[in-house]
């Protein structure tokens, strides 16, 4: 199946921290701040959504490559956005470049890649 997804899609999710969402549930460190595997979580959520209406029905993606910095601590109770661009698009590889930040500004940014997928066939593979 020959899939056409135009580069410049446009994502945006938002969040605000609870305890949820933090270092010191997720285990990846002690404090109670917005931890880096859910700010990847929500970037790659913002990508997946963003290009859900462009997949024929039944099709979603996959992350398959994440290359994240993650410079700014948010605190419980903050708003995160994240913002994600569709720069890349080869076959059924998708390449986006992100942008995280909370009310105070930049706490992430970097590139994600995902593949398309027809879920059936994804899980008849494994």
């Amino acid at each position: 199946m020959d899939i056409q997804i135009p580069t410049g899609i446009k994502g945006k999710e938002e969040l605000v921290v609870t305890f949820e969402e933090t270092a010191a549930k997720y285990g990846s460190g002690l404090v109670e701040v917005y931890a880096t595997p859910a700010m990847v979580a929500l970037m790659e959520k913002t990508c997946l959504k963003s290009v859900l209406p462009y997949l024929p029905e039944g099709f979603g993606t996959v992350g398959i490559k994440v290359d994240i910095s993650h410079g700014k601590a948010t605190p419980v109770g903050m708003k995160v956005t994240c913002e994600s661009t569709l720069v890349e698009v080869d076959r059924r590889r998708l390449v986006f470049e992100l942008l995280a930040y909370d009310e105070k500004g930049e706490i992430g940014r970097g590139r994600h890649e995902r593949f398309i997928i027809d879920p059936k066939k994804f899980m008849e593979k494994l």
